[in-house]
C-alpha cells in the first residue's frame, strides 16, 4: 500500500501504506515506520524509525519511480527485524522456504520443457506459489485484514472502528499482481523474439520493468478510481483479497494494530490516533 500526505494544519491526513507480519503489523509512512508485535508471552511490543529515501530525478521517472519505492519498502524490513527482535516476517517459515526452493526448480524445469506463451504462464503461475503458501499458514492472513481495517478506520471520516472496517483495500498489493504478471509474460514473450537466448541479467531486467509497469497501471487506477477500467483493473486483486489474502481477525489481533497505527501517528507527528 502506498503513503503520502494529505491535507495542511490540523486536517493533514497521512496516506498510509503496510505489510503483515506473521505476528503483527509492519505500517509506513512518508517519512517514518512503526511496527507492532505480540510476543509468544502476549506481550504487545512496538518499535519505530526513519524509512530509507532516493530523491533526486529518478522520482519523476514513470516505471523507475515504483521500483524504487518498492526498493525502499523492502529496506524498512531489516530495520524492523534488528529493531524488533520479536517480528516474524511473511516468509520466516521453514514450509515457506521450502515452497520457495521447490518454485525455483520447477521454474527450472517448465524453462526446459514447456515453450512459448504457455510455458511463460505456467512459470508465473509456479512464482506465486510460496506467496500463497505464506497467506494460508498461520496468522498471516489476519494480520494483513489487521493492515487493511486499521487503515481503512483512520482514513474514514468521523470515529471509525476497525472492527467494521472491510478486509479488502484498494491500495492493496494484491492489486499488483494482474498487471505484473501480464507484463512479465508479455515481455517474456517478445524478449524471446528479439533474443534467441535471454541472458539471466535480461530476465532479471524484465522483473524489473514488469514492476514498474504494474506500478504505474496501479497508480493510473488509483488517480482514476471511479472509472471503469480502473474497477476492472482491481476486480483480481479484490479476488485474491477475499478468498486467500484475507482473513477476518480477532480483537486481540486488531489491538495489535492499532498499537501499530498509534505508533505512526506519534512518529509522523499527526497528532493522536483516532478510535480504531
Amino acid at each position: 500500500m502506498s503513503e503520502e500526505t494529505k491535507g495542511t494544519g490540523e486536517d493533514v491526513k497521512l496516506r498510509l501504506g503496510g505489510m503483515a507480519l506473521r505476528n503483527g503489523l509492519l505500517v509506513h509512512g512518508p517519512t517514518r515506520w512503526a511496527a507492532a508485535v505480540r510476543t509468544p508471552d502476549g506481550e504487545i511490543e512496538v518499535a519505530s524509525g526513519r524509512k530509507p529515501r532516493m530523491t533526486g530525478p529518478i522520482e519523476r521517472v514513470p516505471g523507475a519511480r515504483g521500483v524504487v519505492r518498492l526498493g525502499e519498502a523492502m529496506l524498512v524490513i531489516p530495520l524492523v527485524k534488528k529493531s524488533l527482535p520479536a517480528a516474524q516476517l511473511p516468509f520466516q517459515s521453514p514450509q515457506v522456504l521450502g515452497s520457495m526452493a521447490g518454485a525455483a526448480v520447477v521454474g527450472s524445469l517448465l524453462r526446459r520443457r514447456v515453450k512459448g506463451m504457455r510455458g511463460d504462464a505456467l512459470l508465473a503461475a509456479v512464482s506465486l506459489a510460496p506467496s500463497l503458501l505464506a497467506l494460508r499458514g498461520g496468522d498471516l492472513a489476519a494480520y494483513h485484514g489487521v493492515e487493511h481495517k486499521a487503515i481503512a478506520a483512520y482514513e474514514q471520516d468521523g470515529e471509525a472502528d476497525a472492527r467494521d472496517a472491510a478486509k479488502e483495500h484498494d491500495r492493496c498489493g494484491s492489486h499488483l499482481m494482474a498487471p505484473m504478471l501480464t507484463a512479465n509474460v508479455a515481455g517474456t514473450a517478445l524478449l524471446r523474439r528479439l533474443v534467441e537466448r535471454p541472458t539471466t541479467a535480461q530476465g532479471a531486467a524484465l522483473s524489473l520493468a514488469s514492476i514498474g509497469v504494474a506500478v504505474e497501471v496501479f497508480s493510473w487506477s488509483e488517480r482514476h478510481a471511479d472509472s471503469q477500467a480502473a474497477r476492472a483493473l482491481r476486480v483480481p486483486g479484490y479476488e485474491l483479497q477475499r478468498m486467500l489474502g484475507t482473513r477476518e481477525p480477532t480483537e486481540t489481533q486488531l489491538e495489535v494494530g492499532r498499537a501499530a497505527l498509534e505508533e505512526i501517528l506519534r512518529v509522523e507527528g499527526a497528532g493522536e490516533q483516532r478510535p480504531a
